[in-house]
């Protein structure tokens, strides 16, 4: 699946890791433009004449908010309520929809969907053919829409055509995803690095991490709510939609304040990347949480996202014996209803 990345120069680190020689990474996207492979990311299609009304009945989405236009968040339960995968939703074509996700949890999402599929006019794809292109930087919109020829969309918001599409990422510094088929990401590529650096995917994973953002993998599949990584107060679960598989539970957490753990964003002071499912410990050494997400900043010092208790006062944290500061979140903790994203436009 990587192959025009090695191509290229890039070094396969892991399954879905891509790593290159571009010295302090984390670094040059603080002032420079740089281009990554998102190699962690992959895609689930779902096509038919049911389609809509297919997933309608198994996202958190209103699956109609996703109109060629909005991207919405979403995400796919047990009927405990525990995630299988969040993914943001994009509409290719009439009766045509994209789901990106952690590429270890498409195959996975794909097995679980194909049993309610077989009641639908509904058909689930794995898009091992397409190529997901990072670009971050101040002058990424305008790089992107003179190598594309594609006006930028807002965050969370799509644009392009079947073939091609372009989403924008919230985080510190403007981030634009493009979506296209793998035979043309060489031809793509050459023209981003004649202005931009190429890095790592560690580097948007950073900017995940600081735009509060987490993407579940494999190591928290069917363990969390969606509330436990914010999933609400980023517009991933619409409160006002019918049915859907966990529904119940989820809605349940919601109304009675029942969410005990939360996504919370931290440094840690040390520069050892601790395992995703990492604990949190107190100081009596009791794990209070656990790592969702990690990587290196531009200072070499882990920068994380947990999954911690919501109790006031747990005193003095670390990891692995690293001490743990708690950052601010760019978002509020409280409800994002998506329809009120899609009226704002």
């Amino acid at each position: 699946m990587h192959d025009w990345i090695t191509a290229l120069g890039g070094r396969q680190e892991a399954e879905d890791r891509v790593g290159f020689d571009t010295p302090a990474p984390a670094r040059q996207a603080l002032d420079a433009l740089v281009v990554s492979p998102l190699a962690h990311l992959g895609a689930l299609d779902v096509t038919g004449p049911d389609a809509e009304r297919f997933l309608q009945g198994q996202a958190s989405a209103q699956v109609a908010l996703a109109n060629g236009d909005l991207a919405p968040l979403t995400v796919f339960c047990t009927p405990k309520g525990r995630m299988l995968a969040n993914a943001q939703l994009m509409r290719i074509a009439e009766g045509h929809f994209r789901l990106l996700m952690h590429r270890g949890l498409v195959q996975p999402l794909a097995e679980h969907l194909g049993k309610f599929a077989a009641f639908y006019q509904a058909e689930l794809r794995v898009r091992d053919d397409l190529a997901l292109i990072g670009l971050i930087g101040r002058e990424a919109p305008a790089l992107a829409e003179v190598r594309l020829d594609i006006e930028p969309p807002a965050v969370w918001h799509q644009a392009g055509d079947s073939e091609v599409q372009l989403l924008a990422h919230p985080g510190p510094r403007p981030r634009l995803l493009a979506c296209l088929p793998v035979d043309q990401a060489t031809a793509l590529w050459s023209r981003l690095l004649e202005q931009a650096a190429p890095v790592g995917n560690s580097v948007w994973l950073l900017q995940d991490i600081q735009a509060g953002l987490a993407w579940l993998t494999p190591a928290h599949h069917d363990t969390l709510l969606p509330q436990m990584v914010n999933w609400e107060a980023l517009g991933g679960i619409s409160f006002k939609k019918g049915c859907y598989t966990g529904q119940e539970v989820v809605a349940r957490a919601h109304f009675r304040g029942q969410v005990k753990r939360r996504l919370v964003r931290a440094q840690l002071e040390g520069s050892e990347l601790p395992a995703l499912g990492s604990p949190v410990e107190d100081a009596a050494g009791k794990a209070v949480g656990e790592i969702v997400a990690a990587e290196l900043d531009a200072y070499d010092q882990a920068e994380i996202l947990a999954v911690l208790s919501t109790k006031e006062d747990l005193g003095p944290l670390s990891v692995a014996g690293q001490a743990f500061k708690r950052l601010k979140l760019p978002y509020p903790i409280e409800r994002l209803d998506p329809e009120s994203l899609a009226a704002q436009g």
